[in-house]
């Protein structure tokens, strides 16, 4: 089967592009009306049961990402019979995997109380919406999950963000009135199960008219099955670490420190994850190039690119983290107030978490595209495990900034240290492995030297929160960029990085650079 890989691959990223900038608006506007109307403690338990559900759901890592990717061949073969096989040993693997979910969930049913450091909210049963939450992540897995791989397989993720924006409108909509006539926690989560369900169905109906040649029949040798599941052994090891990252902060923060600091901390982890999502939409777009450059490229080649793209991500996530650290706090007094606010402390350690995990996510993306997986497979699990334990000694001694250290400390010490080692060794040279950590760290020595000059500039005004929101949003946009160009601006990535964007947007940038003087 022939498939338009340019049409398609435009089409996801736009509505790829649509549905992230839904998921961080929409979810805005529900925690801010889930604080107003319910209570801050109502959102530390919704962040909660997210993060346990988080880690049941390692069983179904690595599953879909290796029956998608064994669907490929089978695509271009037009071997619908394998294809169809495929499916149907994807629909046991989710069925089993749900069953897992189900099990393990009720077991650490009577546990789920011991996460909780003080009070819950009156008059809730924190174990009816413990399960609640448990029976929507195992209907997730259920109900035709297994048909989300032929569209994904086909380049069609565009036909899952569809469903995606149509089914989230109708789960919010309802869940917003539900919060606001009636103040009741159940139904907003009960709203939530039911709207798990209709998605899947949904999308199962819009499989079937794609493409209705693709049934759940037959079987696979067993040499198949094998390469399947080592890939899956393989993935499930590389991709354990975000996960437990995450999770292990939620949940250790609850357990030591309370619903009311949980919920805090996640505003504020809100905001920073957002600007992540929108970064990595843009990035995620480089894979397939990297992954075809690795394969019939020379390694010199591709480190030449490795440099260009650490060096757009410097400057991407070096002006993002010059925003967050200038315009964080009054701009979380202005939604939250300042009785949920954190220190400025808490900031910083936030702003040096999300330029770190930036560097880290480009990193991955290589790993990903790849497949440097069991290569891999030892790390992220090392790296999680390192975060856990840290988290657990440093909260009972710093609080949340020892929330916010460890995961710095276990990917600077362990993550990132390792996994430039392993692409050293695979991908790269491994003779240019200093030279590049250098090139890191004079990157971040001008990001730090940026973010605490335009600190310095932007904390002069304070004239009530969105006048000083604007002023220190222009400064920022002038500032960090003009001592980026001044740094950088003879250098060969900064050529680099123009002609790629010059190429992306059809040879408009280069006239508009030449009218401002910096080509």
């Amino acid at each position: 089967m022939k498939i338009e890989r340019t049409k398609n691959a435009s089409r996801n990223i736009f509505f790829g592009v649509i549905l992230k900038a839904y998921q961080i608006l929409v979810p805005f506007l529900m925690r801010t009306a889930m604080i107003y109307l319910m209570g801050v403690q109502y959102l530390g338990l919704n962040s909660l049961f997210t993060s346990i559900l988080q880690v049941l759901n390692l069983a179904e890592l690595g599953v879909g990402s290796a029956m998608v990717y064994s669907m490929y061949k089978p695509i271009a073969e037009d071997d619908n019979t394998t294809l169809c096989a495929l499916m149907k040993l994807y629909r046991t693997y989710y069925r089993v995997i749900g069953l897992v979910i189900a099990v393990i969930g009720c077991m650490l049913t009577p546990f789920v109380p011991r996460l909780i450091s003080g009070e819950v909210p009156s008059g809730i049963n924190i174990y009816i919406l413990y399960l609640l939450n448990l029976g929507a992540t195992v209907l997730s897995y259920w109900l035709f999950a297994y048909k989300n791989s032929i569209l994904q397989a086909h380049q069609r993720t565009d036909a899952i963000s569809k469903v995606t924006l149509i089914t989230s409108t109708i789960q919010y909509g309802i869940q917003l009135f539900v919060l606001w006539v009636f103040h009741n926690y159940y139904l907003y989560v009960i709203v939530m199960l039911a709207t798990q369900a209709l998605t899947n169905i949904v999308t199962a109906v819009y499989a079937d008219m794609l493409y209705p040649q693709f049934k759940p029949k037959g079987g696979i040798d067993k040499i198949q099955v094998q390469r399947i599941n080592q890939r899956i052994r393989d993935l499930f090891t590389s991709k354990i670490g975000g996960i437990i990252y995450d999770s292990a902060d939620t949940i250790v923060i609850s357990a030591f420190l309370g619903l009311s600091m949980l919920a805090v901390y996640q505003n504020y982890f809100y905001i920073l994850n957002a600007i992540t999502g929108l970064i990595a939409v843009v990035f995620s777009a480089c894979t397939a190039g990297i992954g075809n450059s690795i394969v019939v490229e020379s390694k010199e080649k591709n480190y030449q690119d490795l440099k260009k793209f650490t060096f757009i991500i410097t400057w991407i996530s070096g002006f993002c983290s010059v925003c967050l650290l200038c315009i964080y706090q009054p701009f979380m007094e202005l939604w939250v107030g300042k009785n949920l606010m954190l220190s400025f402390l808490a900031v910083v350690c936030f702003v040096i978490y999300f330029f770190v995990r930036q560097f880290n996510a480009l990193f991955n993306l290589y790993k990903d595209a790849s497949g440097m997986w069991h290569e891999d497979r030892l790390r992220p699990l090392t790296a999680a495990l390192t975060n856990l334990i840290l988290n657990l000694i440093l909260v009972q001694v710093i609080g949340i900034y020892g929330i916010l250290l460890s995961t710095v400390l276990a990917i600077l010490c362990v993550g990132m240290p390792w996994l430039l080692h392993n692409l050293f060794t695979v991908i790269f040279e491994k003779k240019h492995m200093w030279s590049y950590i250098k090139r890191l760290v004079k990157y971040s020595f001008v990001v730090l030297l940026s973010c605490m000059f335009t600190y310095f500039i932007c904390s002069r005004f304070s004239i009530g929160l969105v006048p000083t929101i604007l002023i220190r949003g222009v400064i920022c946009i002038i500032v960090p960029n003009l001592i980026y160009y001044l740094t950088f601006r003879n250098t060969d990535e900064y050529r680099q990085m123009l002609r790629l964007v010059d190429k992306m947007t059809k040879g408009k940038m280069c006239k508009v650079l030449v009218s401002l003087g910096m080509n």
